[in-house]
Parts: structure tokens; sequence; C-alpha cells
């Protein structure tokens, strides 16, 4: 029980960082991700996936982290409603979106999130993913280039290696994998394997993958993330139309540290067109 116990707060402390924070002013918003008079279920690809909508106008959908939930984005909810329609929902096997399947892969949420747009007539959106919803971000944006109008992420990797990832993380994770393999396997323990499985072995994204990546994308990190920042900007210079963002003195919840620059920044690159040549900037 106490293994169990630790690897589930490990795992909300390392890759969701608004775990354990205080809540200042929480009665003021709307219960993002239990809320009753706006939250739906739509039956898609053989499972039930939660999502909330918020707002009018162009649609942003917000894909979050391993292990998280819709209340991930609480700082940004609220921002991007007020000029946006937003779209925020549970990802497969977390949440409220139970899947009780024995495998998870990115592509698979990736292609849940494109049957949720096309549920709700969504032809094309603007996206803004955090760390393994980066990771959707990108495969959304590779599969389905017309869904993607532009892409905001932050915290995301190719693949699950300590020259992607901090060599910490690396070794918690398979520490983890061990731990729960040595208790009861419960549908809790179960569920809880699946999502570090998800992050020990996946995802396998090329390089070459990312110049399927068509869509303006700011590519963002922490100069302290568990997603090294050299990774990042790796990432940053494969995408055909990319912008580099990286925060000082920041870790792996660039979006909750730094909400307010993170929101205005982002929103500024919703709205601005994409520079016509790479460098071209400099010259101005």
């Amino acid at each position: 029980m106490f293994n169990q116990l630790l690897i589930t707060l490990l795992l909300f402390s390392v890759m969701n960082p608004v775990f354990g924070q205080a809540k200042t002013g929480k009665s003021l918003m709307p219960a993002y991700g239990s809320n009753g008079k706006v939250g739906k279920y739509a039956n898609i690809r053989g499972f039930k996936m939660y999502y909330e909508v918020y707002g009018k106008g162009s649609p942003v959908l917000m894909i979050h982290g391993n292990g998280g939930s819709i209340s991930d984005f609480r700082n940004q909810i609220g921002y991007f409603s007020k000029n946006y329609k937003v779209i925020v929902a549970d990802s497969r096997a977390q949440g409220k979106s139970v899947d009780v399947s024995d495998s998870l892969s990115y592509e698979m949420m990736a292609d849940d999130y494109n049957a949720l747009l096309t549920e709700l007539h969504v032809d094309s959106c603007h996206v803004i993913g955090w760390s393994d919803g980066g990771i959707n971000g990108l495969l959304l944006a590779k599969r389905n280039p017309k869904k993607v109008k532009k892409l905001a992420i932050t915290g995301a990797n190719l693949w699950p290696d300590t020259t992607a990832l901090e060599p910490f993380l690396v070794k918690w994770i398979g520490s983890g994998i061990d731990s729960l393999n040595s208790v009861n396997q419960s549908q809790e323990v179960k569920a809880q394997k699946k999502l570090l499985n998800l992050m020990a072995f996946n995802p396998n994204i090329s390089i070459a993958d990312l110049k399927s990546v068509i869509c303006p994308t700011l590519v963002i990190g922490g100069d302290n993330d568990v997603i090294l920042p050299r990774h990042t900007m790796l990432i940053a210079e494969a995408l055909p139309k990319s912008y580099l963002w990286i925060l000082p003195d920041a870790g792996h919840s660039t979006l909750v540290v730094y909400k307010d620059v993170f929101n205005s920044v982002v929103e500024d690159f919703f709205k601005k067109p994409y520079r016509k040549e790479k460098g071209a900037a400099q010259f101005e």
C-alpha cells in the first residue's frame, strides 16, 4: 500500500506539478474538471471521454499531462475563454475518462482528441499541450494536419531516454514500475502502471516525423525542466515553422509559475501571423 501511494503522489508531483499547490481564490473560479453545468461525455473510440467547453469564438483545445486532468488548466481556461471557445477534456484513462484497456499510447490519445473535435464539429483549432499533452498535440498535428491551426507545447519530449529526460526521472519511472509490479494488481495499480509504462517506453517520435507538423508551433520549456532544454531546442529546430521560448528559473510547470506571461505570449502567438522566413526578423 505504501509503495502504491508513494508512486501515485510522485507521479502527480513530478509530471503534474500543480498537484499540492495552494489554490488561492479557487472559490471564485468555476469547478474546472468537475463542472456539472457544462461537463459532458463523448462516446468515442470505445470509451467515454469527459470534456467541458467554455466561451465563444475561435476554438482552442487544451491537453493536459500524464496523470492530470482538466483542472490543470485552471490558470488558462478563464483567460482564454474571454475571446475563444475553450475545449478541455480528460485524456483516456485519466481524470473522469475511465478506460480499462491494458495499454495506452500517445497515438491512441491523439486520435481520441481528433475524434472529440469531429464530434464537436470543430474542423480546426489552436492547441495548447502541457507535457504529455504537448506530445499529443504534436501527434494530432502530424496525423491530422488540417485540424491544428497553431500549436503551443510546453515540456514535451520525442523519446523517453536520458538524451531527452533528466536521468533521475528515467530512473524514477523504472523504479515506480518495479514497485507497482510487487504489489497486489488491483485495478488502481494497473491504471498507474499503464501511465508509467506510457512514459517509460513512449513516445517514439523521430526528427523526420516532425517535418509533417506543418502548423506554426511555439515550443516552450523551463531552463530547469525535467525535459532537458537541449531536447526542447531540438524539437524547435526540427519543426518546419517554430518559435522557441525557454523560461528562466522554471521547471516543468511553466504555465503555472509564469501563468500571466504564459497566457499573454501564447495568445499573442495565436493572433499574429507566423513570420514568412526563419531568421528574417533579425534583419528588421
